[in-house]
């Protein structure tokens, strides 16, 4: 077995785990491959969070598996092997060996297993299929929790999470809050910066959790002043999924004073009607919310606001609909996201069922997104005539035009901005916005001015 193909699914944290995956491959000697046609290991690393996930990968796996030659070996890691490898195993009987998902480091252990099977002729559906104890803690191996993708990356601080959500399997695929040592992240992050990487996004199921699992003071704010004392050459530092009522005053100063710690936070906060939050099992004052998002914004100049709601979860009526409308009218948020309450088994809302008809969840995401769009528009036509520090991802050859983006949009969650003018990926450049749009920005670049001849 000598070259490999990685198909990573679902979240950012799972692209981290992934890249990890392949590095420890690299190590071990195997060459990545992007046709799966010319692997001879393929990997999926599952998403098991929602059921659209688990069906785009059980998709993914038959897809792999159809195709597979008999030299071919197929593993399916991750998070829906963790909490569904029995539904796996069932559904994709070429799968030849799983890990779950706290299980990553230990691929290269299941690789030499299943080539001394391969070797010895052992009947695959016997004994080929490798599972170590559930959310293992004692790793055979360690590696790199960070993904580059361009000039932008993030980086893994935590695993699982403590909170009890009820509508959330998380805590059943991940288990507990694990938090990575600080010397590790640390690492991890000056790494980064030796790879010229412009932006930092740290990650975690609940980055305001971090550190809450081991002895001592230190925090996730302490944390990010650290990294951001590590990578002085990195322009951007972001932080994303903070968890409702967790910002403290030490986090509001570190991020109205230091400019590299962009003015961006993500908070999900799922709902807006009390009732319906205590049923979640998450924070109900919503009055106290309130009031930290308004001291937020008056903290930090230029805050960008990002969250999600869930629509049509069990003993949500129209009036709690209503409530939650009127609450982002009212906060007029710069990014929405909107998920349909989809029911979990195992969690402590499956007794409630889901009765909230599906074409009544898609006519209230309708009308909640028709208001968000026009609170994002207007958010972004105050930007028109203004400048905006912009990273280049990407050049459109055919429209002729860069692409990327500012402070304001997360990587692969948020909007855009096309920009006139030649620059290159990787370039962090000013441009003068034009034209607004819900979403996305269009600009030209700001040309530097000319000094007069003498």
């Amino acid at each position: 077995m000598h070259t490999f193909y990685l198909l990573s699914l679902g979240c950012s944290k799972n692209t981290v785990d992934s890249e990890s995956m392949g590095q420890l491959l690299r190590e071990y000697g195997l060459i990545p491959k992007k046709d799966p046609a010319e692997a001879d290991l393929l990997i999926v690393n599952t998403c098991g969070f929602i059921q659209p996930a688990r069906l785009e990968t059980i998709e993914s796996l038959k897809e792999l598996a159809n195709n597979k030659r008999p030299d071919q070996m197929l593993i399916a890691a991750g998070c829906m092997t963790q909490l569904y490898a029995d539904d796996v195993i069932l559904q994709v009987p070429q799968v030849d060996g799983v890990l779950g998902s706290r299980q990553w480091m230990n691929i290269v252990p299941l690789v030499e297993r299943l080539n001394r099977q391969r070797s010895s002729s052992v009947g695959r559906k016997e004994s080929s299929l490798y599972q170590l104890p559930v959310f293992d803690t004692n790793p055979t191996a360690t590696a790199r929790q960070v993904a580059i993708q361009g000039t932008s990356a993030y980086l893994k601080i935590a695993e699982g999470c403590r909170r009890a959500c009820a509508y959330c399997a998380i805590p059943l695929i991940k288990g507990g809050l694990v938090s990575r040592p600080k010397h590790e992240i640390l690492s991890d992050a000056r790494y980064l910066q030796a790879q010229g990487v412009k932006e930092i996004n740290l990650i975690a199921q609940d980055t305001t959790d971090y550190g809450k699992d081991q002895a001592g003071e230190y925090h996730f704010t302490r944390l990010i002043q650290d990294v951001l004392s590590v990578t002085p050459d990195v322009p951007w530092i972001r932080m994303l999924y903070a968890f409702p009522g967790c910002i403290n005053d030490e986090f509001i100063k570190l991020m109205a004073e230091n400019p590299r710690f962009l003015p961006y936070l993500d908070i999900p906060l799922q709902h807006a009607h009390p009732e319906i939050l205590r049923s979640m099992n998450r924070p109900a004052n919503i009055d106290h919310t309130r009031t930290q998002l308004t001291a937020l914004r008056n903290a930090v100049e230029n805050l960008v606001l990002r969250t999600t709601f869930i629509i049509g979860y069990p003993g949500e009526g129209e009036n709690e609909f209503l409530a939650l409308l009127d609450f982002v009218k009212e906060m007029q948020f710069d990014r929405v996201g909107v998920f349909p309450f989809y029911f979990e088994s195992g969690t402590p809302s499956a007794p409630l069922g889901d009765p909230v008809p599906t074409e009544v969840k898609q006519d209230r995401i309708d009308r909640l997104m028709t208001v968000q769009q026009q609170i994002s528009l207007a958010k972004n036509q105050a930007w028109v005539g203004k400048d905006l520090l912009v990273l280049i991802e990407g050049i459109d050859d055919v429209q002729k035009i860069a692409i990327g983006r500012s402070f304001r949009d997360a990587p692969e969650i948020d909007g855009l901005v096309f920009i006139e003018g030649n620059c290159s990926p990787g370039d962090m450049v000013q441009v003068r916005i034009t034209d607004a749009m819900p979403y996305d920005l269009v600009g030209h670049l700001v040309r530097p001015k000319s000094r007069k001849k003498k």
